[in-house]
């Protein structure tokens, strides 16, 4: 399997935080790449940069995403939970979150039409 794009870690990513409690971003990782059964290389695979995984660069969007449409919020930095909108998307047996999915949300859409330098710079 290659890594999956952004888009595919969303549900799961989701889906792993409907329990109410609060998640760190490395125990989410590291749930996610059994989830998606990922290989040694693809788990140790670099950006082109040097500085980050694939992996977790593509889990960290998908994070910036799901918070930013008010699904998943961030409790202190590195910590996080799903709000009761998350918990109405995954309880509505949803198949697939993606960027046309969160398009749904006025706020996710209003961070996506503004262009502050610090929304584009992701944290994790």
């Amino acid at each position: 399997m290659a890594i999956p794009d952004y888009q595919k870690i969303m549900l799961p990513l989701l889906q792993h935080t409907n329990d109410g409690k609060v998640h760190t971003a490395r125990e989410l990782r590291r749930t996610l790449e059994d989830y998606f059964d990922l290989t040694t290389e693809e788990h140790q695979h670099l950006l082109p940069s040097g500085q980050q995984t694939t992996f977790q660069n593509r889990v960290a969007w998908a994070k910036t995403y799901l918070e930013r449409a008010g699904l998943l919020k961030n409790i202190r930095r590195g910590h996080f939970t799903n709000t009761d909108r998350g918990r109405e998307v995954i309880n509505s047996s949803v198949s697939r979150i993606d960027y046309k999915f969160l398009q749904r949300f006025p706020e996710f859409q209003a961070w996506r039409t503004t262009s502050h330098s610090d929304d584009n710079t992701v944290v994790f």
